[in-house]
């Protein structure tokens, strides 16, 4: 999937598009973004109660919000699941999260310039069998996302440190 993801970069490029190119190291789907919090440990615990099966996603097609350009993944029943039990578990343990509508979709370019040209992103999926759990700081260049932490079916393997951002 990320190979279809830079493909379809290097594609807008190649039309004359101009932007903040999202790096390969960063592209991500979030899930719940959970922003400033002091104390990650209520968040890991709260997480370990998420119990999840490997399931496949697939790109579909390219969108925008302004001028944040994204490549979409198709609907999926298990990811809307994992998203809510995700959800639920922050909710239910206090934890603030951004409770905006799920809108799946990955940053391919902030900023961008140009006409959104009619590309379609290859055909191409991958099995989700771990979800991390990322801080993101930002860099003089752009943001800087960590992972600390990850949910394999059924449980959370590692503890978050003190401090950041946390993306689920």
């Amino acid at each position: 999937m990320k190979n279809a993801l830079i493909n379809i970069q290097n594609e807008l490029y190649d039309k004359g598009i101009r932007g903040h190119f999202t790096p390969e190291e960063n592209m991500h789907l979030t899930l719940a973004f959970i922003g400033d919090y002091p104390d990650p440990l209520p968040v890991t615990e709260a997480l370990e109660a998420v119990a999840f099966t490997p399931f496949d996603l697939a790109l579909e097609g390219l969108g925008c919000y302004g001028d944040l350009w994204w490549a979409g993944v198709k609907d999926s029943a298990p990811l809307e699941a994992v998203v809510r039990r995700i959800r639920r578990a922050l909710a239910d343990n206090g934890i603030p999260f951004d409770r905006k509508k799920f809108s799946p979709h990955i940053t391919l370019i902030r900023k961008a310039r140009g006409e959104m040209p009619g590309l379609r992103p290859e055909t191409a999926g991958m099995t989700v069998n771990r979800i991390s759990l990322m801080r993101s700081d930002r860099g003089k260049n752009g943001m800087i996302y960590t992972e600390v932490g990850e949910l394999l079916p059924q449980s959370l393997t590692r503890q978050l440190p003190q401090g950041g951002s946390l993306l689920s």
